[in-house]
C-alpha cells in the first residue's frame, strides 16, 4: 500500500487586486506518496508556484489544508512554520539564490549556523554534498565565478544540507541552457531515487521522463493531460496569430 506523505484537500488561495479578487488555486485535491517525484506542468499563472509555495509553509492557504506527514501546516504557527520549513523542507528556487559574497562552500554551510555545533563539520559536511552534486573542483569559487547550471547544483547542496524529507523546485531549469538544464534533472532525478520525495513545478515538459507521478494545472484547478494539452495548443495558436 502506498505511504502518503502529503496530503492536499480543497486548496484555495485567493489574492485582492485592486477591487477584484485573484482566485490563484480554486481547490485542488493532490497526495503525494513518500519518495516520489513529482512533476506540475501548468502556463504561466496556472498556480503550480503558489501551489508549491503553500507546501512549503512561505504562504498561508486561503482555505483547504495541507497535512505533511500527519502534521497539518495551515495550524502551525509562526515559529512551527518556520522550523518545518528549516527541518523538512528543501527549496530549489530559478534565481538561485546564492550569497554572492561567499563561495560554494560557504553558501550550502549557511544554513548550519542555525543549528549550531562544530565550524568544521559543518564545512565538511557541505563539502560532501558539493561532491554529491559534482562540484568537488568547484567549493571554493563564488557564484559569480560558476555557469548558471554549477549555481543550480550549489543550490541543490544547500538544500539537502539539513537532510530535508521534501525536496522542493520552482523552475529549477528556467535559466539554464539545454544541456545544464538536463544536468540538473539528472541530479533531482538521482535524490529521488535515493528517497527523497521531490516536487517540481515547471515548463520544461522534458522533466515528464524523470516524473514518477505528473499533475496539470489549468486556472488553479488540477485537469487531466488530455484537457492540458487541448488548453496548451489553443495558447500557442493563439500566440502564433499574434505574432
Amino acid at each position: 500500500m502506498p505511504d502518503e506523505f502529503v496530503s492536499i484537500r480543497a486548496l484555495r488561495k485567493s489574492y485582492p487586486m485592486g477591487r477584484q479578487v485573484v482566485h490563484a488555486l480554486a481547490g485542488v485535491d493532490l497526495a503525494l506518496e513518500r519518495g516520489s517525484f513529482t512533476v506540475v506542468m501548468g502556463p504561466s499563472g496556472s498556480g503550480k508556484s503558489t501551489l508549491l509555495y503553500l507546501l512549503g509553509g512561505l504562504d498561508r492557504p486561503t482555505a483547504g489544508e495541507i497535512i505533511v506527514a500527519g502534521s497539518a501546516l495551515e495550524k502551525m504557527d509562526e515559529n512551527a512554520l518556520a522550523l518545518y520549513r528549516r527541518q523538512r523542507v528543501g527549496f530549489v528556487f530559478q534565481s538561485f539564490n546564492l550569497l554572492a559574497n561567499m563561495d560554494a562552500l560557504q553558501n550550502v554551510a549557511f544554513p548550519l549556523r542555525f543549528n549550531g555545533g562544530d565550524a568544521g563539520k559543518r564545512q565538511a559536511h557541505a563539502g560532501g554534498l558539493l561532491k554529491q552534486v559534482g562540484l568537488e573542483n568547484r567549493m571554493h569559487h563564488k557564484p559569480a565565478e560558476l555557469s548558471g547550471g554549477q549555481q543550480q547544483r550549489v543550490a541543490i547542496a544547500r538544500a539537502l544540507v539539513n537532510d530535508p524529507d521534501l525536496i522542493l523546485a520552482d523552475e529549477p531549469t528556467g535559466n539554464l541552457d539545454t544541456g545544464s538544464g538536463y544536468g540538473i534533472m539528472q541530479v533531482l532525478s538521482e535524490l529521488h531515487c535515493a528517497g527523497k520525495t521531490v516536487m517540481v513545478v515547471t515548463h520544461d515538459a522534458r522533466m515528464e521522463h524523470f516524473a514518477s507521478h505528473m499533475v496539470f494545472l489549468l486556472d488553479g484547478r488540477v485537469v487531466d493531460k488530455a484537457e492540458y494539452l487541448a488548453a496548451s495548443e489553443l495558447l500557442f495558436a493563439g500566440s502564433t496569430e499574434s505574432g
